[in-house]
């Protein structure tokens, strides 16, 4: 029997349909965030969650962490927070008289940043090479991280108070933003007598391996992408910075974003090639963040969604 469960091979669509199941087993009613989440990690990028208190962030990490047998960290994001709490440190041995680098949490496979927007800037910066080159430098000396790493960060829309706003430069590093909201009547109902007990999260385990985790990444380099929608995706991202309202729109890095996470997309959808509906079902995640909204334009009540889909409108999806 356990013969013909190592000979077991998953499609990649069965595959992300066993993760999603199993995390759906601890948080329910979620099935879109999960399913752009799970592209996020295929795809190489990372997330920012941004929503109300209680709402399953920190739950749907952990369960997302635990189904993929990956190493897990979490990181309480407070005013106090050094660069080095999240890095490491040198440590002296007095015994040997030589300095041993002691490592920090971002040696882990899923990082949770848990309300990034409590740290100030300095430690906030810590992330970016890490998010963007899968490296950190510490002290002198380049450390790779480890190949699956992936940052989830959470953070409170209506709370500013002994909060530093995320700089352009950070959130140009989260490939996705992305908001779980509340989830309807019966979903809730079943949290709350799933929890009577004991937590959910304490009764799943890993449902795919690692190994098999790699396998989606290197799977989502293989999905065909027209060129027409190449050029559509990037024709969007650009529309962007000369959009009425807006003092700053999305760079190149929004136009990879969106390629590779509409890859990985198609990918979890069984699909060979990405479709327009990829791309739409992204734009929103992918770009709003990245765009600044001019001062008159925010008190106008114009967002970057707004925005978005007036671009949109006058860009016609190639036939």
């Amino acid at each position: 029997m356990n013969d013909e469960k190592k000979l077991e091979t998953l499609s990649p669509k069965e595959t992300f349909a066993r993760i999603i199941r199993n995390v759906e087993q601890v948080i329910s009613g979620q099935t879109r965030p999960l399913r752009l989440i799970l592209a996020a990690i295929a795809s190489g990028g990372h997330v920012l969650l941004e929503d109300y208190p209680g709402t399953g962030k920190t739950t749907m990490a952990k369960a997302i962490a635990h189904s993929l047998g990956a190493k897990f960290k979490r990181v309480q994001f407070t005013p106090d927070l050094l660069p080095s709490d999240i890095l490491g440190v040198s440590v002296f041995d007095q015994r040997q008289q030589v300095f041993n680098f002691r490592e920090g949490p971002i040696f882990t496979n899923i990082l949770l940043a848990d309300e990034i927007n409590r740290a100030s800037p300095r430690t906030q910066s810590a992330l970016l090479e890490a998010m963007a080159e899968s490296q950190v430098s510490i002290e002198g000396n380049t450390f790779k991280l480890a190949e699956l790493f992936f940052v989830i960060a959470t953070q409170n829309p209506v709370e500013f108070r002994g909060t530093y706003p995320l700089p352009e430069a950070q959130m140009d590093r989260f490939a996705m933003r992305l908001s779980l909201g509340y989830v309807d009547l019966k979903s809730e109902v079943a949290i709350v007598v799933n929890q009577g007990k004991r937590h959910p999260l304490e009764t799943i385990s890993s449902c795919v391996s690692l190994d098999e985790v790699h396998a989606l990444k290197q799977a989502v380099k293989e999905i065909h992408i027209s060129d027409e929608l190449q050029h559509y995706a990037v024709s969007i991202v650009r529309a962007t910075r000369s959009a009425p309202s807006v003092q700053m729109g999305a760079g190149p890095r929004a136009s990879l974003a969106l390629i590779k996470s509409a890859q990985a997309l198609a990918l979890l959808d069984g699909s060979d090639f990405v479709t327009p509906e990829h791309l739409h079902e992204l734009l929103t995640p992918v770009i709003a963040h990245r765009i600044v909204a001019d001062p008159k334009a925010r008190f106008s009540g114009i967002t970057p969604e707004t925005i978005i889909n007036e671009i949109i409108k006058v860009h016609p999806v190639p036939g």
